[in-house]
């Protein structure tokens, strides 16, 4: 099946890079493109892509508004977020607008078609840089708290989505079937209140989730505090 792609990016010549570089790549298709946050909400809910690459700062109406509207369109994309910072401010911002992940403007060309079919599979994307900073962060702050109503399975798949770890290698983790991580991970969402794995996983350090590499399930770890 073909991935979508919507290029969100107020510079041209970016625009035409990105798109040269993405409609060689098999199973890959940009259809279409938007030079503003406007743009990209207006062309998002008409073409209904399957991923907009959302650059942070665009003119009338920047990359983390537009996110936070597309997110709220019936069925929507993912969000892979462009950005030249690497600045806690911008990166946090776009998260918790709502996008699935993000790449660097400066990363390899590979790292962005590794984020658009990671996000386009429903899973998250951070680019490797800045990733040890933002959990670094996100422990440092203050215990959030995880609801009561995460049964034990959800949170031996929320200690992995903190490791960032696939579907499949979740799967494989705890020896279950890849539809049923899915389910899982659906569920982790709604009851966590956020829209994408890459919230997900923060929360999940910010609780002082046990994550690691051992191969036991965390059912029979302490559960964190409830909210």
């Amino acid at each position: 099946m073909t991935v979508s792609i919507l290029l969100a990016d107020d510079q041209d010549m970016v625009r035409t890079s990105m798109r040269i570089m993405i409609d060689v790549e098999p199973g890959l298709e940009v259809i279409g493109e938007a030079a503003d946050g406007h743009q990209a909400v207006e062309l998002a809910a008409r073409l209904r892509p399957d991923v907009v690459v959302m650059d942070i700062q665009m003119p009338t109406m920047n990359g983390v508004e537009a996110t936070r509207r597309i997110t709220g369109l019936p069925d929507p994309p993912a969000v892979l977020a462009l950005t030249t910072f690497d600045l806690d401010e911008y990166l946090f911002g776009i998260l918790r607008a709502g996008a699935a992940g993000f790449v660097l403007k400066h990363d390899p060309a590979t790292t962005l078609l590794e984020g658009i079919r990671a996000v386009a599979r429903g899973e998250g994307f951070v680019s490797p840089g800045p990733t040890l900073r933002l959990i670094s962060r996100v422990t440092d702050d203050a215990p959030t708290p995880l609801p009561d109503t995460l049964t034990p399975r959800e949170l031996d798949v929320l200690a992995l989505l903190g490791e960032a770890m696939s579907n499949t290698q979740i799967a494989r983790k705890l020896r279950i079937e890849e539809s049923t991580v899915k389910t899982h991970v659906q569920s982790v969402l709604t009851k966590l209140e956020v829209r994408t794995r890459v919230q997900a996983a923060l929360l999940a350090h910010r609780a002082g989730l046990p994550t690691g590499t051992d191969s036991a399930p965390r059912s029979g770890v302490p559960r964190p505090p409830a909210r």
